[in-house]
C-alpha cells in the first residue's frame, strides 16, 4: 500500500460506475447513387439516451480496418441514429460498430456484417434531367439534320441585327467611320465572344463598302482576337490589302479611363454608327449618351439586365439578353448553330407548357378536389425539381 492510502474495511464493496446500454439494431447499407465511396450506418439509440436520464454523452463510430484494428471515424451527439461514412475505397469490404459514451463508462455495440461498397453508374433520382436532356438533345439533332438538308428553319427576326446593313450603309453615305465597342471584359466572358461574332459580319460589310472602322478595346487579348477577326473578314471580302492593325487599338484596362478615351473618340471623329455589344457596367449610360449626342445610329446589346434600360433609352436598337448570343446562328445560317438555337426553343416551350399546365392543375384541384389534378400537378413539379442526392 502506498503511504496515506486506506485499506477497505472488511465486508465493504468498491463502488463501480453504472453500466450504460449499447445501441441496438446496427446496420450498414450502401449509399445510393454515389461513386462507391459511401456507406450509411443506422441504429436504435441506447435506452439510456433520454432527456430525463441524460447519462449518454454521445456516440463514437469505429471502422474495422483490413488488419482488424478499429479506427475512430466520428463522434456524434446524443440522439444520433444514423451516420454517413464517406471517403471509402471503391469495391472494398468494411465492418463497423458504435460505442455508446457516458461520463464514466462506455458500451460497445455488435459489429455490422461485412459490407462491400458499390459504384452506381446511373442516378435514377435524376430521371427528370435525363428525360429533359433527351428531349432537348433529340430536338437539336433533328433540327441540325433538317438544316443540313437545305430546309429553311424559321428564326424570329431580331431588329438590331436586321439594322446592321442599314447602319453600315448610312456610314458609307455620310463618309464617316464606324465605332465598334466590344464591352469591357476579357475573352473569358461569353458576351465578348458574342460581340466578336457580330464583329466578323460587320467587318466584312465594312471591307465591301471600303469605309473606316475604329475599335478601341480595354483588354489586350480582345485586341488580338479582334484583329484576327477583322483580318479574316477582309480576306473573305477579297480585300486583304485594305486591312490595317490600326483599326483595333488598346486603350487601358482601367474602366473609366477607357470610357473617357472612347467618349473623346466619339466627340472628335463623330462616327455615323456605334456598336455597343458585350458586357457593360456603370459606363453604359455614359457611352450611350455620348453616342446619342453626336447623332450616331447606335446598336447595343448586353446580357446584363441592369444596363438594358440605359441602352433602350439612348440607343436606336437593343439586343436584349440571349438575342446577343443568338447572333451567330442568325447571321451565319450555319446548320449546327441553327439547330442548337431551335433546340433551346423546344426547352423553353417545355418549361412554359409545364408552368401553364401546373397552374391549371393546381387551380382545378382546389376547385374540384379531384385527385387526378393533384397527381398531375405533383408530377409536373417533380419533372422540374432537382434532388440533391
Amino acid at each position: 500500500m502506498t503511504a496515506g492510502a486506506q485499506e477497505p474495511v472488511s465486508g465493504d464493496s468498491v463502488p463501480t460506475a453504472p453500466a450504460v446500454a449499447s445501441v441496438t439494431l446496427l446496420t450498414a447499407e450502401d449509399y445510393d447513387y454515389d461513386d462507391g465511396d459511401n456507406l450509411v450506418l443506422t441504429w436504435e439509440p441506447s435506452t439510456d439516451d433520454q432527456p430525463d436520464v441524460g447519462s449518454v454523452t454521445g456516440y463514437r463510430v469505429y471502422r474495422i480496418t483490413n488488419n482488424g484494428e478499429p479506427v475512430a471515424v466520428a463522434d456524434l451527439l446524443p440522439g444520433s441514429q444514423s451516420f454517413r461514412v464517406q471517403d471509402l475505397l471503391v469495391d472494398s469490404a468494411y465492418q463497423f460498430y458504435v460505442v455508446t459514451l457516458s461520463a464514466k463508462t462506455s458500451a460497445e455495440s455488435m459489429r455490422t456484417s461485412v459490407m462491400l461498397t458499390e459504384r452506381e453508374w446511373i442516378n435514377w433520382n435524376l430521371w427528370n434531367l435525363m428525360l429533359i436532356t433527351l428531349v432537348i438533345g433529340g430536338a437539336i439533332l433533328v433540327y441540325i439534320e433538317t438544316a443540313k438538308r437545305g430546309k429553311k428553319l424559321f428564326i424570329r427576326k431580331i431588329a438590331g441585327l436586321e439594322a446592321i446593313d442599314d447602319a453600315i450603309g448610312r456610314a458609307t453615305e455620310m463618309g464617316r467611320p464606324i465605332l465598334f465597342i466590344p464591352g469591357i471584359q476579357d475573352m473569358d466572358d461569353v458576351q465578348t465572344l458574342a460581340a466578336l461574332t457580330i464583329l466578323g459580319r460587320v467587318a466584312e460589310q465594312v471591307a465591301t463598302y471600303d469605309i473606316k472602322i475604329r475599335m478601341p478595346v480595354s483588354r489586350s487579348l480582345v485586341m488580338t482576337a479582334a484583329r484576327e477577326t477583322i483580318k479574316a473578314s477582309y480576306q473573305a471580302a477579297g480585300r486583304p490589302d485594305a486591312y490595317s492593325e490600326d483599326m483595333v487599338s488598346y486603350i487601358t484596362d482601367e474602366q473609366f479611363g477607357y470610357v473617357a478615351a472612347v467618349s473623346g473618340i466619339m466627340v472628335r471623329e463623330k462616327p455615323a454608327t456605334v456598336f455597343l455589344l458585350g458586357t457593360f457596367l456603370a459606363e453604359s449610360l455614359i457611352l450611350a449618351e455620348t453616342g446619342n449626342s453626336i447623332g450616331a445610329i447606335q446598336i447595343a446589346g448586353t446580357a446584363r439586365p441592369a444596363q438594358l434600360p440605359f441602352f433602350v433609352a439612348a440607343c436606336d436598337f437593343t439586343l436584349i439578353g440571349e438575342e446577343l448570343f443568338a447572333a451567330s446562328a442568325y447571321l451565319s445560317g450555319e446548320p449546327r448553330a441553327l439547330g442548337s438555337l431551335k433546340g433551346q426553343d423546344v426547352g423553353k416551350a417545355m418549361a412554359m407548357a409545364a408552368v401553364v399546365l401546373g397552374v391549371a392543375a393546381v387551380t382545378l384541384y382546389s376547385l374540384t378536389e379531384v385527385g387526378f389534378f393533384k397527381t398531375a400537378a405533383d408530377w409536373l413539379q417533380a419533372l422540374f425539381t432537382i434532388t440533391s442526392d
